[in-house]
């Protein structure tokens, strides 16, 4: 039988009001140990306000906020020898060396880590004397990530961290992050990119509007959606699409722009392709879609994702 998984952050009734704006409006969720917990959502969705009262840097309206079995807003010295956090609009000295930020950091706490090897095992060794400025974005990421686990953490905010950052530079993060779990650290990472979320993270609380609209794994947001898959087919050009409308497990077959693109459930791809190759019919190009939460996050929000 598997061991209950121990609860890192509790979070009930979670409030924030600034005048009359209500960034936090009600939140509650649970964080296990050795997940990585993602907090996703638009821009304005109160996202950052809601990790900044997980670790005491803003004092909530109202509720209970309890991590790592403190309170942060009456235990803020304790928690934060336990705790990492890199902010969305975390910076640095122009000036300042990538050693004497990691030096710097590490005094601040009693059990730091050795941050030669930090600089090692982030990929940092050769920029150990460059300053911040001259730093690429990939490499301010990661420099931000290790002062992160200076004081070996065991939970660590993320806010944002690939936002800005090329395609590149942005998969190697994700690979980091994935490392950082694999190291026994509780992850929660705060992000607007629904694709980042769905490769990452697993739970996901999709907030909008300062409140938590749904939670759960990314597959299974996906699949209670019950959004039909389709499959796009290219090079088909004179062909009638209505010709598929008879398929078993077809809801519509369509034409758009210069595709044939047919919806349903179940093995669309191998019944459409049967189908055409009976009418000896090839396409140029085949693409099996899917919903993603991207979908999961405009159903419960009616919303497009806004940067």
């Amino acid at each position: 039988m598997e061991s209950p998984k121990e609860t890192v952050i509790r979070v009930e009734d979670l409030r924030k009001h600034y005048g009359a704006t209500r960034a936090v409006d009600g939140v509650s969720f649970a964080v296990e140990r050795g997940e990585i917990f993602g907090v996703v959502g638009p821009n304005g969705a109160g996202k950052t306000t809601i990790v900044e009262c997980l670790a005491g840097l803003r004092r909530p309206d109202g509720g209970t906020v309890r991590v790592l079995g403190l309170d942060p807003g009456q235990d803020g010295r304790k928690l934060r020898e336990r705790v990492g956090i890199q902010l969305q609009q975390a910076a640095l000295p122009d000036d300042i060396k990538v050693w004497e930020a990691l030096d710097l950091y590490a005094s601040f706490y009693r059990n730091a880590a050795d941050w030669s090897l930090l600089l090692e095992h982030w990929g940092l060794t050769e920029k150990r004397a460059a300053t911040f400025k001259t730093l690429s974005g990939g490499q301010k990421q990661r420099l931000f990530i290790a002062l992160s686990l200076v004081n070996r953490p065991e939970l660590v905010f993320l806010d944002e961290i690939t936002t800005g950052l090329d395609p590149q530079a942005r998969r190697a993060t994700w690979e980091l992050i994935r490392g950082i779990r694999e190291s026994g650290t509780t992850v929660v990472l705060v992000t607007h990119l629904m694709d980042e979320a769905e490769r990452l993270c697993d739970r996901v609380a999709v907030v909008d509007g300062g409140r938590v609209v749904a939670l759960d794994t990314p597959e299974a947001l996906i699949r209670d959606l019950r959004a039909e898959s389709n499959v796009r087919f290219g090079g088909l050009k004179g062909f009638d699409p209505e010709a598929l409308n008879g398929l078993p497990d077809v809801s519509r077959a369509a034409r758009e722009g210069d595709d044939v693109v047919v919806y349903g459930d179940g093995p669309l791809l191998t019944r459409a392709v049967v189908e055409l190759d009976r009418l000896g019919l090839v396409p140029t190009d085949v693409r099996v879609g899917r919903a993603t939460l991207e979908d999961v996050f405009l159903e419960k929000t009616g919303k497009k994702i806004r940067d």
